[in-house]
């Protein structure tokens, strides 16, 4: 197949060094004598010129150099059209990335989008907003509003709030409901996740597969911060599936369950991030996946 490449660059996610890549796309496409084409990330999110671009132009591949955000606000605008996307992870995180098995190096993940293989993969939706990765609501989501607040990234500044926010974190009532069964929850957040972390290879689903058509729902229950920990430490290592029907399920401090569709009521309106973005909460949230939504370039 020939192809034709779009790359999209973020300049300003994570804390890659991005001097050098425009040059090694360059020598790449050429080597490879592939046509291609590089821009930059829009900052307010806008790719709805993509769609007439892809048709008029026979764009075949769309290479997105950037974080989680910068993967959903792209996707979100080619859903179900006839074209794969590669990614080249420039994130803090880099969560989808790291579940996909693609390499956190530049010039390895350049080979991936050179030689992998394109595969249908999963989104979801919560409220009509599209989620490629996870998104949460609470502890986790307090953290995703002070980090994009701050003008250093990075694992370390991330790990700094996350732990300031973990040790003043304060609970919520929620009301879930899945696969016609409804819980009341006293919890610190609720994970939504299609891909198996929140980024960093910290996995809090680790059963998690962006091609299974399932949702992963893992949820925090009020408990003490030491018992927090331990259950934490074993859910990344040892997380099990259970059974979100059965009569027993809420006798732990982290369930964890998969589903197709979930409803959750969020009464005291606690925050809300999707792919590590800080968006605005709701008092009630509707979330169902999206089988097969787009062709990702996984590695071979």
């Amino acid at each position: 197949m020939i192809r034709k490449i779009l790359f999209f660059i973020n300049p300003i996610s994570g804390t890659k060094m991005k001097s050098g890549l425009e040059r090694k796309i360059r020598k790449t496409c050429e080597e490879d004598n592939t046509d291609y084409e590089i821009l930059f990330t829009s900052e307010d999110g806008d790719y709805s010129f993509l769609q007439e671009k892809i048709q008029t132009e026979k764009i075949t591949d769309i290479i997105i150099c950037g974080g989680d955000g910068s993967i959903r606000s792209i996707i979100s605008m080619i859903l179900n059209m006839d074209v794969h996307i590669g990614i080249i992870p420039l994130g803090s995180g880099n969560g989808l990335a790291r579940t996909a098995g693609i390499p956190n190096s530049i010039d390895e993940a350049i080979d991936v989008v050179r030689k992998g293989n394109p595969i249908l993969s999963d989104v979801f939706f919560i409220n009509d907003k599209l989620s490629a990765h996870v998104c949460g609501i609470g502890l986790d989501a307090k953290v995703a509003h002070d980090f994009s607040k701050q003008k250093k990234r990075g694992l370390q500044s991330y790990t700094k709030l996350a732990l300031k926010n973990f040790m003043t974190a304060k609970s919520y009532p929620f009301t879930v409901e899945a696969d016609g069964k409804k819980l009341n929850v006293e919890a610190f957040l609720i994970c939504v996740a299609n891909s198996n972390q929140f980024g960093n290879n910290i996995k809090i689903a680790p059963k998690a597969s962006i091609r299974d058509g399932l949702l992963d729902i893992v949820i925090i229950k009020k408990t003490s911060k030491r018992k927090i920990v331990l259950s934490f430490i074993k859910q990344i290592f040892y997380g099990k599936i259970q059974d979100f029907t059965s009569n027993d399920f809420d006798k732990k401090n982290i369930l964890y369950f998969q589903t197709k569709k979930i409803k959750i009521v969020n009464p005291d309106l606690a925050p809300l991030h999707i792919d590590g973005d800080p968006k605005e909460t709701s008092k009630e949230f509707s979330i169902e996946i999206l089988p097969n939504a787009y062709k990702l370039i996984y590695p071979l």
